[in-house]
């Protein structure tokens, strides 16, 4: 399974769990790192908040980072202010530097730009980060915790996995209200007891941290921080009820809180012993001497003290499963099912019919993500904050010039040199462009599934803001049938009249096919080629009849097509997968994907 699987959180079923986390999480939001709550803004999610901020130390920050938040005020940097009123620089603090010793909490998580995402996890690993901005340079405390809100609504979005490795906690607010509230937690001095009683606090036995590490790879967590975060929690669990080492149950309830949430994977199964082996105990049984069975049993010897020990020891249960057991109990039927049935993890460059392409920079529109100084070109936007601030260390050494006796509000010396341009990014519009191969006795099966797959992806296309082609070969040629376009209708009338039959230009289609897409790339889109074709060429590039000349050509054609960087899809529409197929796709570094019985909506999902 990927990642992204560990965004699945699991339903927090009481108001008690979540009173436990609020409270956990207070003793120290640093060393927990933080918590990932799925839904989005409820009066539940806000009755709990206030209760966080009642547990927290007097004095301890809270603060929103919204979603767009410019390096400027996430890390700090020049007072702009202050440094024109007394001449020199001055650092103005961030969000990060402002919550240290408190909580930050992040509202939409899932829209966080990998960057800023970045900047929090290396100050949340550090406990501080350095500043340099602004022609300034300063180490900064930056110890807090997180709070993401994840307020996604589909599988495909979810919070940055830098973020969402370092949250010691999942949960659930959705279906949540006031009226799942009850009971009371601990007072503010009880965790500051229980905090000061943190550092002296170990473990009954030395092989709770085994059975931890055990039961975070039997569930798929190879990364060492959810079994760390799970020891941290099962001694804050023994600090809280006062007592110097955590015991199996409080890793128990810290496996359940910790490791059943990420989990990725269920455990093996307990391997089955082989029928030789089974066999072999009954065998050596009826070996035995019938007149030493038919004795009467000798008694017992008296076992020693050693002995003795050894035997209740191995008569206790054995932590690692134990722990096995509970984090599996603690996990909802659904996403059992879904570990269960998850077969193979998703690939990663993949070519769809859907979702935007890579990003790209733009002057005037999209998402803004820096300042760069340059000159400034028409149609560009001047960063007037980032200029000024660019512009105030030097106010000083500017005024100089300037007659002493010269009277009235002093000016701001702003120079060329000074002027930061806002630049933006946008995603690329992705154009999927599928080849059909449209020869053979079967192609009437294949136009007919190709034709649902154009319809479904065009419908996806309005959503997403994508294209589709079609590109078709047959006989000795190969045309684009449909150029690049979101119109439905449009595609409907041009795949009405396609017809099939004759030989196969495998060359020909892949490199029309290549050649749509260069001209894509080169409009400013992210090209995506979908190819439907069982690999079988019988006529050249140069319309020569052939397969051993079809294929070399075809060959040729598909390094080209790796060698152009474009993410590419072979499904082989032959009835049983084909080596000659799988070196093709390889030749084009295309994913393959055999589908002996095609549909529309199996091409339309790859």
């Amino acid at each position: 399974m990927t990642q992204e699987a560990q965004t699945d959180s699991v339903p927090c079923a009481a108001w008690p769990e979540a009173l436990l986390i609020a409270t956990l999480f207070a003793m120290d939001p640093h060393g927990l790192g933080g918590i990932s709550i799925k839904g989005r803004s409820s009066p539940f999610f806000d009755a709990w908040l206030d209760l966080l901020k009642e547990l927290l130390p007097e004095g301890a920050p809270l603060r929103r980072c919204p979603v767009q938040t410019g390096d400027d005020r996430l890390l700090g940097g020049l007072d702009l202010a202050t440094s024109l009123a007394l001449g020199q620089p001055v650092v103005q603090r961030g969000l990060l530097s402002e919550v240290d010793g408190g909580v930050l909490v992040l509202p939409m998580a899932e829209r966080l730009s990998s960057a800023t995402a970045a900047r929090i996890a290396a100050a949340l690993d550090e406990g501080q980060f350095q500043l340099e901005r602004d022609g300034l340079t300063s180490l900064l405390p930056a110890r807090f915790g997180l709070i993401l809100l994840d307020e996604s609504i589909g599988p495909e979005e979810s919070p940055p996995f830098a973020l969402l490795e370092r949250c010691s906690f999942r949960l659930d607010g959705n279906g949540l209200g006031l009226a799942d509230l009850a009971g009371d937690g601990l007072s503010l001095e009880d965790i500051q007891r229980a905090k000061a009683a943190l550092p002296s606090v170990g473990l009954e036995q030395d092989a709770l941290v085994d059975a931890i590490c055990e039961a975070a790879q039997a569930f798929g967590l190879h990364s060492a921080r959810p079994a760390l975060l799970c020891l941290r929690v099962a001694r804050m669990v023994a600090a809280l009820d006062g007592r110097k080492a955590a015991s199996l149950g409080d890793v128990t309830l810290a496996a359940q809180l910790v490791l059943a949430p990420q989990a990725l994977q269920l455990p093996p199964p307990p391997e089955e012993p082989t029928p030789d082996e089974a066999d072999q105990q009954p065998e050596n049984q009826d070996e035995a001497d019938p007149a030493e069975a038919e004795s009467e049993p000798a008694p017992p010897p008296e076992t020693p003290p050693d002995t003795q020990a050894e035997a209740e020891a191995k008569n206790q249960p054995n932590p690692s499963e134990v722990l096995v057991d509970a984090v599996k109990s603690a996990l909802p039927a659904e996403l059992i099912a879904a570990l269960g049935s998850q077969a193979k993890p998703n690939r990663q460059g993949r070519a769809s019919g859907s979702g935007g392409g890579a990003m790209q920079k733009s002057p005037l529109r999209g998402r803004p993500i820096r300042s760069r100084s340059g000159t400034l070109k028409p149609g560009e936007r001047l960063n007037i904050i980032e200029t000024l601030r660019a512009a105030a260390p030097w106010q000083k050494l500017r005024r100089r010039p300037q007659a002493e006796g010269a009277t009235g509000m002093k000016r701001i010396e702003v120079r060329k040199s000074d002027f930061r341009i806002r630049c933006f990014a946008q995603p690329k519009e992705a154009t999927t462009i599928l080849v059909v191969d449209a020869s053979g006795s079967s192609a009437f099966q294949r136009l007919a599934e190709a034709k649902g797959a154009v319809e479904l992806l065009l419908a996806q296309a309005y959503v997403d803001r994508s294209r589709v082609a079609l590109v078709a070969f047959r006989n000795e040629t190969a045309e684009v049938l449909l150029p690049p376009t979101r119109s439905l209708a449009r595609a409907r009338r041009q795949l009405s009249d396609l017809a099939g039959g004759g030989g196969t230009p495998l060359a020909a289609g892949i490199d029309t096919a290549l050649m749509l897409a260069l001209a894509e790339k080169a409009k400013g889109r992210t090209p995506r080629l979908l190819f439907l074709t069982d690999g079988r060429g019988n006529i050249g590039r140069e319309g020569k009849a052939g397969r051993a000349v079809a294929m070399a050509d075809a060959l040729l054609a598909a390094r080209a097509v790796g060698l152009s960087d474009i993410a590419a899809v072979h499904i082989d529409t032959s009835p049983f997968p084909r080596p000659g197929a799988r070196e093709l796709a390889e030749a084009m570094r295309a994913i393959y994907a055999p589908l002996p019985y095609l549909n529309a909506q199996a091409i339309s999902a790859i």
